[in-house]
């Protein structure tokens, strides 16, 4: 997610592509005249001391409005008393903007507008890449020094947020526009209107949830002599057709666990996986390149099994959270190499409870984690304590050790549970009839 910082940084995003835009078009050339892009009211665009129009395009965020498919996604924030923070509910929002075309001379405005409106139709999406060109440029633009709040926008967030954002164009008809520009108290121009949607903005606050659900409905005992025969009543299976080509169907955790650590074995099911040059392609939102394992050959066309590597280079490649994981391989009688479809892998992330502690002062508890994979600058970390939930101290380089604040966090034993990315670290044992928590991911706070 974003935070409160990711507005502005739409709109600077908007305005550094619409400037270069103009230049890869040669506008200047076109329009024999100089030209450029600003982002602020209309009645700012002329000066007030020159009364001089020049020719450029501005871009005004005029409204802002709730994004209907966002706004119900999450908790309440807060729980009945207005005491406990719960979650950190998104502010999902649309950003409306007015894009408007000042010439000096005729027709510099008609152009200005057409070269602007071909641009953002032909780029309807901000990618990741165009944000953090954008926001964060690197290398930095010599022999310039950005404003302080440019440079703040290059911790927004924007490029991180599960949603990318899209850019749309809206319909106005003429009493709108006349509305809008009246209130402006400015003379009307060529102008197109556009949405921005989604900006997801979310608070970094500690909050307090609650334990894993250990089964889904009442467990049921056919045979109340066998305590290990037992299902949840709430799971329900349904059978489907058989795909003629290679289809992974499920990925096997060790231990009947939800998520898998690094060294471990894991299993991949499906349909027609016996092939030459098997492999497996790991990709993971952090990385650039994604990781491929070789396999040789399998025999076995709905199953196959691989370990994940462990090895000390392993626990800075391979980070925690949420992996795709596809299979490659190339069947008998076949020339070609086929993929199958994606499924999702938690890699989830190892405490190391003996190498961990936890000490207690004026200003509350701090807990200082070991735990593997390394953590990188800027995923998603938080720890939960026996039910309190805190973020980690800023970094700024991948580390095995984290330190955790908590201004409210009882005396006594606390179960640990760390999430990376969404992957939390394994705190159930699903071995034992019912699952129960392991005792072992318990850290003693003074």
């Amino acid at each position: 997610m974003s935070s409160a910082l990711a507005i502005a940084g739409v709109t600077a995003v908007l305005r550094d592509l619409l400037n270069d835009g103009l230049i890869n078009h040669d506008a200047t050339s076109v329009l024999g005249a100089t030209v450029s892009v600003s982002a602020g009211p209309p009645d700012r665009v002329i000066p007030a001391n020159s009364g001089t129009e020049s020719s450029q395009l501005n871009l005004f965020m005029y409204h802002v409005t709730p994004n209907t498919g966002w706004r119900n996604e999450s908790f309440p924030t807060l729980d009945a008393t207005g005491s406990q923070r719960l979650s950190n509910a998104p502010l999902a929002l649309n950003l409306h903007y007015l894009l408007s075309a000042h010439g000096s001379e005729d027709l510099h405005g008609e152009i200005l507008l057409g070269y602007a409106m071909q641009l953002l139709h032909e780029m309807p999406i901000l990618s990741r890449k165009a944000i953090r060109k954008a926001l964060d440029p690197s290398p930095p633009i010599a022999g310039t020094a950005l404003p302080a709040a440019l440079k703040a926008l290059a911790d927004s967030g924007l490029e991180k947020q599960i949603e990318l954002i899209k850019i749309t164009p809206e319909y106005l008809n003429t009493e709108e526009l006349s509305k809008l520009w009246t209130s402006t108290q400015s003379h009307l121009r060529p102008t197109a209107a556009y949405m921005a949607s989604v900006v997801l903005i979310e608070s970094t606050q500690s909050v307090r949830s609650a334990p894993p659900v250990l089964t889904r409905g009442p467990v049921v005992k056919p045979d109340p002599l066998n305590v290990d025969t037992w299902y949840e009543s709430g799971i329900t299976a349904v059978a489907g057709l058989t795909p003629p080509y290679p289809i992974l169907t499920g990925i096997e955790l060790p231990d009947k666990q939800i998520a898998a650590r690094l060294g471990e074995t894991i299993k991949l099911k499906g349909y027609n996986l016996n092939g030459t040059n098997l492999a497996v392609r790991f990709a993971h939102p952090g990385l650039t390149t994604p990781i491929e394992i070789s396999l040789g050959t399998n025999a076995n066309e709905e199953i196959f099994s691989m370990v994940l590597p462990n090895t000390a280079q392993d626990d800075i490649d391979w980070p925690a959270g949420i992996w795709e994981v596809t299979a490659i391989l190339q069947r008998s009688g076949e020339t070609v190499t086929r993929s199958t479809n994606p499924l999702t892998l938690f890699l989830a992330p190892r405490i190391d409870i003996a190498g961990s502690s936890a000490i207690r002062d004026s200003s509350g508890v701090t807990i200082t984690l070991v735990f593997a994979p390394q953590a990188r600058p800027g995923q998603r970390i938080s720890l939960n304590a026996g039910g309190y939930e805190a973020s980690p101290e800023k970094f700024t380089v991948p580390t095995a050790s984290l330190q955790f604040k908590y201004a409210q966090l009882p005396a006594g034993s606390h179960l640990l549970r760390l999430r990376v990315d969404g992957a939390d670290s394994l705190l159930v044992v699903r071995l034992t009839t019912p699952p129960q928590f392991d005792n072992t991911q318990m850290l003693i706070v003074p």
